[in-house]
């Protein structure tokens, strides 16, 4: 049996994001041999409040059931601040590597094969790399968003003797882990380019259940309660309200388009951004704001859609992935998107969707108009969409990829490998 630890700021139960993919990846781990220990926080995310039933300020342990092994969980200690800004965000950051110190020695005490960080945080990866080299371990790191470009990017924190220090430092570490992964293969590139060796940087892709977020026909009780007919075209933006998402164009897109009174536009979701954007779009008659939908709903709601938007800041390219891209895709809806040209989010939009300049509110709103008016065109595109998810975003090939990848990194040779060093130990 293979021991993995994972050591994560956001985790299950939270719907979106980077807590999503690392509480799937491991409950997969569990149900396919592994031993998984997690090290992670009360979910706040995308809120930004810890939910009901979790404590901010003492440690909870508790053991997750799965199909498979069960998944201990340790949640840590951590500051939410009630405004997110550069500084409160790097408190919040800081408070996660300090009160995680602990439990993470309890859970490498354990004797783990494997020690997978998941980035953000940045701020963790000392202590990883530390108790690990102590304990014995291999120690991998996952990058969902390389949040130091992303920060200086959008604008969070700036300062060009800043950057460079950081950029430094980052480097630094990310250049000392046994094995570096990212979600797009611009993504991996760019962790070369910070200096981390081709040889450990591997790709691992977020990827979408198909076996759950799958076409549906029929009505749909989703567009039922918000009184849709089958002659509405519901736009749809599902997942975090924070600053690089550009969820601005959506609600320019909206004002313009209120004309049209089949043409309405759902926004479903929260986070830091929310309230400012709630107050940007006062007053529109065609768009309804919701919160995040519960898991047991999602591909009803996702496949409520006509169209799927999917809005991206210019100065995130390539820094950040959508995660909710994967349900869109194999929802086998429409996606209209911003990215730039070459970037891997526009790559993908220019196989299977239709692709807008970050930005250019007019380009948006004629793509929009273009696609809600023909629904041929639409079918074509959510069918594209589909079959680039089954051969690009299927859970199980992706995860067996990563299983063979972290057993090598382990130095198992197969899996009776792996089950020898389990008995010899």
């Amino acid at each position: 049996m293979m021991r993995v630890a994972i050591y994560a700021i956001n985790y299950a139960p939270e719907l979106t994001g980077c807590g999503k993919y690392t509480g799937e990846m491991a409950r997969w781990l569990a149900a396919n041999g592994c031993r998984v220990d997690v090290v992670t926080t009360p979910p706040y995310y995308p809120e930004w409040a810890v939910r009901e039933g979790y404590e901010s300020l003492r440690y909870q342990s508790a053991i997750e059931q799965t199909d498979g092994e069960p998944i201990r969980v340790t949640r840590c200690p951590l500051f939410v601040p009630a405004k997110v800004t550069g500084k409160s965000r790097l408190l919040h950051l800081l408070s996660f590597a300090l009160s995680s110190a602990p439990a993470l020695v309890r859970t490498l005490w354990r004797k783990q094969d494997l020690l997978i960080l998941v980035l953000p945080t940045l701020a963790c990866a000392p202590l990883a790399l530390l108790l690990g080299r102590l304990f014995g371990v291999r120690i991998w790191v996952h990058v969902q968003d390389f949040e130091v470009d992303a920060a200086f990017g959008l604008g969070v924190i700036s300062g060009g003797m800043t950057r460079q220090i950081a950029s430094a430092i980052e480097s630094r570490l990310l250049r000392a882990f046994d094995r570096v992964s990212s979600i797009t293969p611009r993504m991996v590139e760019r962790a070369t380019a910070k200096g981390v060796a081709s040889e450990k940087a591997l790709l691992f892709p977020n990827w979408v259940d198909l076996s759950a977020i799958y076409p549906l026909q029929g009505p749909n009780a989703f567009r039922a309660e918000l009184g849709l007919g089958d002659k509405d075209v519901l736009l749809l933006y599902s997942g975090n309200m924070g600053e690089k998402q550009g969820i601005e164009i959506i609600i320019d897109a909206a004002r313009q388009l209120e004309v049209l009174p089949r043409v309405r536009f759902a926004l479903v979701g929260s986070g830091a951004a929310l309230e400012r954007l709630k107050a940007s779009g006062a007053g529109l008659s065609n768009v309804c704001w919701l919160p995040l939908q519960p898991m047991e709903k999602l591909n009803v709601m996702l496949n409520a859609a006509d169209i799927h938007l999917l809005p991206q800041r210019a100065d995130a390219a390539d820094l950040v992935m959508p995660s909710k891209l994967t349900g869109m895709l194999a929802s086998a809806k429409a996606v209209i998107g911003t990215a730039a040209a070459g970037t891997q989010l526009g790559d993908v939009l220019d196989q299977v969707g239709v692709r807008v300049e970050p930005g250019d509110t007019e380009a948006f709103v004629s793509a929009i108009q273009t696609i809600a008016s023909d629904g041929v065109h639409r079918a074509t595109l959510g069918q594209l969409g589909r079959r680039y998810a089954e051969e690009h975003l299927d859970c199980d090939h992706i995860m067996n990829r990563f299983l063979l990848d972290a057993r090598k990194c382990c130095g198992f040779a197969s899996i009776d490998a792996v089950q020898a060093h389990s008995v010899a130990r």
